[in-house]
């Protein structure tokens, strides 16, 4: 039987959406290759990651990891990497968000097949100032001369690569549907208010101020953050109620037994909770960003809204919406949104690339 082809991927924003991405693409992947994982922990990283991998992936913590830019710190990781590369001598990289995908771009010279995914590019983050996005776009610029190719995870953002770069693919984001149906089917079902939700870290990205104010015009409604962040005091309104960092099973349990999920992100890259909320046949109302709207064909499996007051009235109709919006998120999942056409994809891409070699 012929030795399987070794798989490093290099990720430094291991939680969130990119977490859940990582886990259900690198358990599906371990079938067919040997996979490594090097990674950074950080706040929103569930104390028990380790137990969401197949015993098969070998985890490597990066130490100097970070998100804030740090020149000390960032050639110390860059140091790192490369000894991580050495060590594991893989066949193919993957390096995953913007600090990895600029270290990583930088630390190997393209002898190896390279793949970088932004999950959402630096400088198109608003909470970032001017000068400091015109920076990671400068940076953005300079490494996508090297030899790497860019999969974008939606197609929005596959249309920002192309400024970058014509070394440039697009695969999907997808859900792994059994286990989360395997959750939902554990999970009770109890009566309740009628319930508007949303899933993530609560910070500028996924714009806690604007949840708030549709909160504060619905106070009938009642709302859940599931998560936490440093802008939880921006959800001030009496009918919120925010859940902190809970395990994937309870946070699942909150989501079932609610009604509309929303996310009012500044911008996104291809949201996993949107996904998952979508399979659970929830009535979804986004903002008008990349990533929601690559998704959600406004009318007829979600809705797409670019102010408070869109939010409101949606929320306020929802409740006698066709069950056929439901039912064709829900469809949309199963066609295209999966883990196992995802996975499938990425590794026709990695042997491509291997054969070509």
């Amino acid at each position: 039987m012929a030795e399987k082809k070794k798989i490093l991927y290099i990720v430094e924003a291991m939680g969130g959406g990119v977490f859940t991405y990582i886990v259900d693409l690198a358990n599906e992947l371990v079938k067919e290759y040997d996979m490594y994982i090097a990674y950074a922990v950080r706040k929103q990283t569930p104390e028990n990651y380790m137990e969401y991998f197949d015993k098969g992936i070998h985890l490597i913590e990066v130490k100097n990891f970070g998100r804030a830019i740090n020149l000390v710190k960032d050639f110390m990781a860059f140091c790192e990497v490369q000894k991580i590369a050495r060590e594991v001598k893989p066949d193919v990289i993957h390096l995953h968000s913007s600090k990895a995908g600029a270290i990583g771009r930088i630390a190997f010279n393209g002898k190896i097949p390279m793949f970088y995914t932004p999950h959402g590019y630096s400088f198109l983050m608003e909470d970032c100032k001017p000068m400091k996005r015109m920076i990671y776009k400068m940076v953005e610029k300079i490494c996508a001369k090297r030899k790497c190719t860019t999969i974008s995870c939606s197609m929005g953002e596959h249309q920002e690569t192309l400024k970058l770069t014509k070394r440039a693919t697009y695969v999907s984001n997808g859900i792994n549907m059994e286990e989360l149906q395997s959750i939902i089917d554990k999970t009770e079902k109890v009566a309740h208010p009628f319930t508007v939700f949303t899933l993530g870290r609560i910070c500028y990205q996924k714009n806690p101020t604007l949840f708030n104010e549709i909160a504060e015009r619905l106070p009938n409604v009642r709302f859940i953050w599931i998560g936490d962040g440093e802008l939880r005091e921006n959800l001030k309104s009496p009918n919120i109620v925010i859940t902190g960092w809970v395990e994937r099973s309870m946070a699942i349990k909150y989501a079932v037994n609610a009604d509309i999920f929303i996310l009012p992100s500044r911008w996104e890259g291809l949201p996993i909770s949107l996904l998952e909320a979508m399979y659970m046949k929830k009535i979804c109302v986004v903002s008008d960003v990349i990533g929601n709207r690559d998704v959600i064909d406004n009318g007829k499996n979600g809705f797409v809204c670019s102010n408070a007051d869109q939010f409101v009235e949606i929320i306020h109709e929802a409740q006698n919406e066709p069950k056929e919006i439901r039912e064709q998120a829900h469809k949309d999942i199963l066609a295209v949104y999966n883990t196992k056409v995802m996975a499938k994809q990425y590794s026709e891409k990695y042997r491509e690339a291997l054969n070509c070699v």
